[in-house]
């Protein structure tokens, strides 16, 4: 019997097994390979947690690799001096509210208060709570915008950001310790309720997290501003709807299919608005609504999709580095007309996002600041800020992967706070006779056609991990000399020294012409992910490269 076997068959052992996670281990009885692919490892544990498949094993979400993972972060936080309080949410997936609930089970057994929101709420509501409410960690339940099968476990600081590489490895060792069914320590949650170690969160805190991004407006009127607004039937109704209330947006209509919280995602299988497939059911009401503008929130409300009027009676969708660029000119211009830009104002994007930003922070005499992918790294740079005694020097911050932020409210992206910015940018031109895309085109006439591209590369199961280590390990053993027929000028290997930044498994190639070619592992899902970059004339021969860098890419992903 393999070792696969044997821990299959100690699940199906356990007493009080819950009857879903009992039917799907009897249903693989005799199928060596799906066993394989419950139990072959445990799920991964780093600095964005838990993500994975819902269902049975060491290799899926489910109640126990729940409890097990909290067993080790309420050992970590014992063994500290932070708060002994951790606050939690979850958005609308599948077991989210169970997941919580045995969450706050194992911390409220170990002598940690656990403070849960009473429904689900964003993540950026819960990177809130945990400064609000004074907590030393906090938990989010959600797999952000994976498909419906996926669920996820988020852990962050007391400063609001996911947790640290350090951290992380310091409670990855801790729930190292721990079995799955029998050390987790667990608490009776309504006895827990009752005596104060298990708290909801009262209304007040999300109210609050809404005034604090308000306060970050730059004032332009947008009560004419025409809105459809789709949460992919996630969590981020109730805080944009607070939001846009108080913003004095009137005109407000909501995709009726996505409008209701719903993990099955019924309209869109891939609930990420940076695809077009999620957002379709908002663009054809488009339609027959005719905004200004149309918004999309994935389901934990951290990531900000837009689609803007195309000019021809259609709608355009702005990629995430355009609105990345274009929200970042938008605050530098409009700050500076109100005088309310800082001495030494700071930007801070990512390595893989566009170089255009490079050019217009150095326009308006920002400091650009690049870090590893991974908005965390972003929130850490606020509190380097905030440390230093400067926290008003950050002024924006994004990532190419739809997120953004533009104060220091929370440490992680916010797409509440990027509704009340897009909508604040798109009556500002507006006012002016312009659209979004307007906007978008004149910065590429003035800087340049920066145009970027993602090509995701899945590798499933066992077999596909050691496909994506293999690949990584040849093209650091053998740096390719041109790709795509553009020399290759600088190859940078961010896990070597020297690059100023924490080492991390990704591969930098700058090619003749100025075009980009980055190889990246995901760290949450089975993917390679390989970011393309071009710069040129014109639109189409930026596209056109990068054309040719997504050929080369499918070619070098074969091995």
């Amino acid at each position: 019997m393999n070792d696969n076997e044997t821990r299959y068959r100690r699940w199906l052992a356990q007493p009080n097994l819950p009857d879903d996670l009992a039917a799907e281990l009897n249903g693989i009885a005799g199928d060596e390979a799906a066993v394989a692919d419950r139990f072959y490892r445990d799920l991964e544990f780093g600095t964005g947690g838990l993500r994975g498949v819902i269902g049975a094993g060491t290799n899926r979400m489910n109640v126990y690799t729940i409890r097990r993972a909290t067993q080790g972060l309420a050992d970590y936080l014992n063994g500290t001096d932070l708060p002994k309080q951790v606050a939690i949410a979850h958005d609308s997936r599948r077991k989210g509210e169970l997941f919580c609930r045995e969450a706050a089970r194992v911390l409220a057994a170990n002598g940690i208060t656990a403070y849960l929101y009473p429904r689900l709420e964003p993540t950026p509501a819960l990177s809130w709570a945990v400064r609000y409410l004074g907590c030393g960690a906090g938990i989010c339940v959600t797999a952000s915008h994976n498909p419906a099968k996926y669920n996820g476990y988020k852990v962050y600081g007391a400063d609001g950001c996911q947790i640290t590489l350090e951290v992380a490895d310091r409670v990855l060792a801790a729930i190292g310790k721990h079995d799955y069914f029998d050390s987790p320590r667990l608490a009776d949650y309504d006895e827990a309720v009752a005596d104060g170690r298990i708290r909801l969160i009262d209304d007040q805190c999300l109210s609050d997290f809404v005034d604090a991004v308000l306060a970050l407006r730059p004032g332009n009127d947008v009560s004419r501003l025409k809105l459809v607004y789709t949460p992919l039937n996630g969590s981020g109704l109730e805080p944009v709807k607070m939001l846009l209330d108080r913003m004095g947006v009137t005109q407000v209509t909501v995709v009726p299919e996505q409008e209701a919280p719903d993990g099955d995602f019924p309209t869109c299988p891939y609930p990420n608005p940076e695809i077009r497939e999620a957002m379709e059911t908002g663009l054809k009401l488009c339609d027959t609504v005719h905004p200004d503008l149309m918004i999309g929130t994935d389901p934990d409300c951290d990531r900000m999709g837009a689609a803007v009027p195309d000019g021809k009676g259609g709608y355009r969708l702005i990629t995430g580095n355009e609105m990345g660029v274009l929200l970042l000119d938008y605050i530098c211009r409009t700050r500076q007309a109100n005088g309310t830009m800082p001495k030494d104002p700071v930007a801070v994007t990512t390595i893989v996002s566009t170089d255009m930003a490079t050019p217009i922070a150095a326009k308006y005499g920002v400091e650009l600041r690049r870090t590893l992918t991974g908005f965390k790294f972003i929130g850490e740079q606020i509190g380097l800020l905030e440390a230093e005694g400067h926290p008003e020097r950050y002024i924006f911050g994004f990532e190419e992967s739809y997120g953004y932020l533009s104060g220091g409210h929370v440490r992680d992206k916010d797409a509440v706070n990027a509704v009340m910015l897009a909508c604040e940018a798109a009556a500002w031109y507006a006012a002016r006779g312009m659209t979004l895309l307007d906007a978008v085109n004149a910065l590429y006439a003035e800087f340049g056609y920066y145009r970027n591209a993602l090509c995701s590369f899945t590798f499933e199961g066992e077999s596909g991990m050691h496909a994506m280590q293999a690949l990584m390990a040849g093209l650091r053993s053998a740096a390719p000399a041109e790709i795509a027929g553009y020399k290759v000028e600088t190859a940078i290997d961010y896990q070597a020294d020297g690059t100023g930044l924490p080492k991390a498994d990704v591969l930098e190639y700058r090619l003749a012409g100025g075009h980009k070619f980055m190889v990246r592992p995901s760290g949450t899902e089975p993917k390679i992910k390989v970011y393309l970059s071009a710069v040129a004339g014109s639109e189409a021969q930026a596209d056109a490269v990068n054309e040719q860098l997504a050929d080369a890419a499918a070619q070098m992903m074969k091995g």
